[in-house]
């Protein structure tokens, strides 16, 4: 299985200028020592069959000659590979000389591709030697074995054996103008586009250059492959450093360290390029002005070779500048949703249910946030701690202390005795700790809230987050319902990063205190009796591991990966913290409850959107409520 990957490189050969078939033949190496590594697709630079920086030597018949018995030989010895091949060279067309990719694929010569915009500067004076190719489209004869070889920009090869798998190609400076010919590429369905360049090294330049691929693969959402010209070159005048790239949907996912001839090897992800395209109806509407050019490779099985870094915490990010960064982005959001829907009602109080507990806390947080921005006194902010039958004394002083902390009204509904009676009203024994025992807390601590948002002129604020809610961890009519909810689209794994990025940065030091107490907390509801003192209901030993449940839901959600896809990437993932029993088990928890618990998001509150991945039953994830698993688990089941 590959689910999706293929296996790229950028590489720059140590040539020789002039020397055609010496270049060749380390293009040939090259290719050869990459099949072997299992490379499908390796992009080399331009005009690298005979050099970049032969300048008038362009104009001798012998080297234009030498040039094309070099591409000849490079096709022939490779014919056995399974491999495709983006090699430049400089070609005769009908007189005039075009700066042109051949594309190769065992024993064929699929394509040229020439160079739309050619350079006219100082260091880079091509316009003295070739002519530009936008508007050619025709067939050209290389010898006698190699006949009506299309030539033309509008040319997308496209792999048979993996339909996702469709490479356009530009050159260098096509890069670099103000439209590029690879974001027409991408609309006519190249899903990774190979540019061939030289690209002389000057203080500076290479931030400039990593920065154009990451956003010309962002917009375009597609793969880059960027192969730059390295040493061997011409230094009379310019230094070239081979500084390789491959990027993906504005990601960097692999570089060469800059004069080092290094080559840039990475595993890119076409079912997640076609995944985001789906969202974006913009990449169907340029088919027919593209000639489909089909090669057919046999691509082995990743499952032992696979080394692209996955990132087990997708929702966070891994420097801590880029994540306090995002913390503060994502707690502005939040209240400044809140603020705009105070302001919009009118409404001066907010009431909260406070349970010493991580989403509580940050709700709390966000509503102090939002009444800061309103200019309104936190005095109107009602916090409520309703102790009930599993309420340790940590959580609960931490609670009462933490309202204190940052000027909240306190209040105190001790709801232990109020659901007993009920209990006792629907006939059901207080010793059988099941569903019934649990929700009917959940459900009478909303209905005092909704009571006393009534009461005191407010608006209950929703605690529960993401991840609750995708697993359906959330009483239906209980801590379910509210009349905004701020942590809608907030998973677990980020809300911790939140809470501490407002406790490093907060001025008070007993707020802090409580705070990396709180984050110190096992996750729980509180539903059950304490043991001992202690937490006895862990929430994540019933439903799981939510740094497991974060991770299948972001993959299941933002790109709509097969299970056997999430499991490959889970075991990468996390193999160093879980065994694959363990991960299995829990992702066939998450899609089983995924599923089923749909009807209590159908139904969910307003709140802020503050990721890509969001359950909104208005726009985010329309999804119906009586949908059934069973496909999806079946896929599983057969995995063990």
């Amino acid at each position: 299985m590959n689910y999706g990957f293929v296996k790229v490189a950028a590489a720059t050969p140590k040539i020789k200028v002039g020397d055609c078939l010496s270049n060749a033949n380390e293009v040939v190496n090259l290719i050869k020592d990459s099949a072997k590594d299992n490379i499908s697709l390796i992009v080399l630079p331009e005009l690298c069959i005979t050099g970049y920086t032969c300048s008038d030597l362009f104009l001798q018949d012998s080297l234009l000659e030498k040039a094309k018995e070099g591409l000849i030989k490079i096709v022939k010895e490779t014919e056995n590979l399974e491999i495709l091949s983006v090699v430049g060279l400089p070609l005769l067309y009908n007189g005039i000389l075009l700066n042109v990719a051949a594309v190769i694929c065992k024993g064929e010569i699929l394509g040229f591709v020439p160079k739309s915009y050619i350079p006219n500067y100082s260091e880079f004076y091509e316009l003295r030697h070739f002519t530009s190719g936008r508007n050619i489209e025709d067939l050209i004869d290389v010898s006698e074995e190699f006949k009506d070889v299309p030539i033309s920009c509008d040319l997308v090869f496209s792999c048979k054996n993996m339909p996702e798998f469709k490479l356009g190609v530009e050159i260098c400076e096509d890069l670099w103008v103000p439209m590029p010919p690879s974001t027409n590429l991408a609309l006519g369905g190249a899903t990774v586009i190979a540019n061939p360049s030289a690209s002389d090294e000057v203080t500076g330049k290479d931030k400039y250059r990593r920065n154009l691929i990451m956003q010309q693969s962002a917009r375009c959402l597609c793969g880059y492959v960027y192969a730059d010209a390295g040493e061997g070159e011409s230094s009379t005048d310019l230094v070239f450093a081979g500084h390789n790239i491959i990027a993906e949907n504005g990601s960097l996912l692999k570089e060469s360290k800059r004069f080092s001839m290094e080559m840039a090897v990475s595993y890119m992800d076409f079912n997640k390029i076609i995944a985001e395209r789906r969202r974006i109806k913009s990449f169907a509407d340029d088919f027919d002005a593209y000639d489909y050019i089909e090669f057919d490779l046999k691509f082995k099985d990743i499952t032992d070779d696979f080394d692209r870094f996955v990132d087990p915490k997708p929702f966070v990010p891994q420097r801590d500048e880029e994540r306090n960064e995002r913390c503060e982005e994502i707690l502005m959001i939040q209240a400044m949703g809140l603020k705009k829907r105070l302001e919009h009602t009118n409404c001066k109080q907010a009431v909260l249910g406070i349970s010493g507990g991580l989403d509580s806390t940050l709700a709390l947080l966000v509503t102090v946030k939002a009444f800061d921005l309103l200019n309104m006194p936190r005095e109107q902010i009602l916090a409520v701690t309703m102790p009930g039958f599993g309420t340790t004394d940590r959580t609960y002083n931490n609670a009462v202390e933490m309202i204190k902390s940052v000027g909240a009204t306190f209040k105190e509904i001790n709801i232990g005795e109020q659901v007993k009676r009920h209990l006792d009203e629907i006939g059901h024994d207080m010793s059988n700790k099941d569903i019934t025992y649990e929700n009917a807390q959940a459900r009478y601590r909303t209905y005092l809230l909704m009571d006393l948002a009534n009461e005191h002129n407010g608006m209950v604020i929703g605690t529960g987050d993401l991840s609750e809610l995708a697993l359906g961890w959330a009483t239906y009519n209980g801590d379910h319902m509210s009349m905004y909810g701020v942590n809608s689209s907030v998973p677990k794994t980020l809300i911790r990063h939140l809470v501490r990025f407002y406790a490093d940065t907060c001025d008070d030091d007993k707020l802090n205190r409580i705070l990396l107490d709180v984050l110190d907390t096992p996750v729980s509801p509180e539903l059950l009796p304490p043991d001992k003192g202690e937490i006895a209901q862990k929430t994540e030993d019933v439903v799981g591991p939510y740094e497991l449940h974060d991770f299948f839901l972001y993959n299941v959600l933002r790109f709509g990966f097969v299970p056997e896809k999430v499991f490959f990437l889970a075991k990468h993932a996390f193999k160093d913290a879980f065994d694959e029993e363990t991960i299995l088990k829990w992702l066939k928890v998450f899609y089983r409850r995924f599923f089923s618990q749909q009807f209590k998001r159908s139904c969910l509150p307003d709140g802020p959107k503050v990721g890509s991945v969001a359950i909104s039953p208005r726009g985010d994830l329309r999804m119906p409520s009586d949908a059934v698993s069973r496909e999806w688990l079946l896929r599983l089941e057969e995995l063990g």
